[in-house]
């Protein structure tokens, strides 16, 4: 979780939300991103997305069975479909995201029985710092 929040802090300094990811597999980081849709030009260019996109292409297959992404911010419903999508075994998360969380805060997609696909969902590590980060971005752009 301290590299997605140093990458959050990378997409902060390019005055996108400062949200960051990253997917693990077999104790190796082989994707990374943060949010980039403002620079991008590309409402889908969230940090779980840009991560998975990495992560596929170092895996040579769009499934990543095994994998973990820790991301700071809870995943929107669309990037929650993509990580059930990829078959990612394992989401931990910083901290909620009431407004717009499609893992636990308004919808629970990431293991709903409703899916053939359940992620093991572990949220709030380092809850604290990642919605302080957030927190403070939005204060200094009011």
């Amino acid at each position: 979780m301290r590299r997605a929040l140093e990458l959050a802090r990378q997409g902060e300094a390019g005055d996108e939300v400062p949200v960051g990811a990253v997917v693990v597999l077999e104790g190796r980081e082989i994707g990374a991103g943060y949010n980039r849709p403002v620079s991008c030009l590309d409402p889908t260019a969230h940090a779980e997305i840009v991560a998975l996109r990495e992560a596929a292409r170092h895996a040579g297959n769009y499934r990543l069975p095994g994998a973990t992404l820790y991301v700071t911010l809870e995943p929107c419903v669309m990037c929650a479909g993509a990580i059930v999508h990829a078959r990612i075994a394992r989401l931990v998360f910083g901290a909620r995201d009431i407004r717009f969380g499609g893992v636990r805060s308004k919808f629970r997609l990431a293991d709903s029985e409703l899916l053939n696909h359940r992620v093991e969902v572990h949220e709030g590590v380092l809850g604290a710092e990642c919605a302080a980060l957030l927190e403070e971005f939005f204060r200094r752009r009011r």
